[in-house]
């Protein structure tokens, strides 16, 4: 597997959803099974799965999947390189206008993913993410702890206005995503970056469900103290951010001594 060209403007679909997976070789297939079977006939989309340096049979796995449902395709990296770059290269190499992450071990439920879909739409312009909240999560005590303490510690700091950015059920603009800065732990900033661009957070409940197959990969150490820097880093971004002007060209009409206004792309500015 290799990476994809992005596609040219008229292969666009409605719909991409990025899954990063390491070492899910026995999940892949019943998720996408289950996605396929929730979004079929509803929606033009694709299932874009990012192996991020599996060393079991995902890769495998993923081939033959790719080679049953045109709806799949998948995307390989030549090492591990952590969840938020695997998210990173699958909306890259995605073709869909708007992006759903979804968690390759089969613990949240695709049936969310056509409500996602649906506030997002709905609340555009104004809302650049639409994030899953769990409720009734299936975890144990220490394991609810951990991501209470690790949003926790984000809220305090970032204000982010969110209190489950560990969900991995999210739907966002994929010009919107492109624009974000990349790093490590992206994925779970998610909602302080968007907020600093100017958009609206709205968050969805959902009920995740039991892992079927495989173990965790996070941790404590993986949910708070690797991401202090990032945090650190996040909090300076938003700090610095500043307004963005409203570039136009200025242009004399021909027939009239009036200004004739064309829109320039303004880009962003930090300071």
């Amino acid at each position: 597997m290799t990476g994809r060209r992005l596609a040219p403007i008229a292969d666009r679909l409605e719909l991409s959803v990025v899954v990063p997976v390491h070492n899910e070789a026995d999940n892949v297939a019943d998720l996408a099974h289950e996605i396929i079977a929730v979004l079929r006939d509803t929606i033009t989309f694709e299932i874009l799965f990012v192996d991020d340096g599996s060393t079991d049979a995902t890769a495998a796995a993923l081939m033959r999947l790719s080679g049953i449902y045109p709806e799949v395709a998948a995307i390989a990296h030549d090492r591990k390189s952590g969840q938020s770059i695997a998210v990173v290269s699958g909306v890259r190499a995605a073709r869909g206008e708007i992006i759903v992450t979804i968690d390759g071990d089969g613990q949240n439920d695709p049936k969310f993913i056509p409500g996602l879909v649906a506030v997002l739409r709905q609340g555009q312009p104004e809302v650049g993410l639409v994030a899953g909240r769990r409720v009734g999560r299936r975890a144990s005590r220490f394991k609810k702890l951990q991501s209470r303490i690790a949003n926790a510690v984000r809220g305090a700091i970032l204000r982010d206005g969110t209190t489950d950015t560990g969900c991995g059920l999210k739907a966002i603009p994929r010009d919107l995503f492109l624009k974000l800065p990349v790093f490590d732990a992206l994925h779970r900033f998610l909602p302080a970056l968007v907020r600093r661009e100017g958009y609206a957070i709205i968050q969805v409940d959902v009920v995740d469900r039991d892992r079927r197959h495989g173990v965790s990969k996070y941790g404590l150490w993986n949910r708070l103290w690797v991401g202090v820097i990032d945090l650190a880093g996040v909090w300076w971004l938003i700090r610095r951010r500043r307004h963005v002007p409203h570039v136009k060209e200025l242009k004399p009409d021909a027939d009239r001594s009036v200004a004739h206004d064309r829109e320039l792309f303004a880009g962003r500015v930090c300071q």
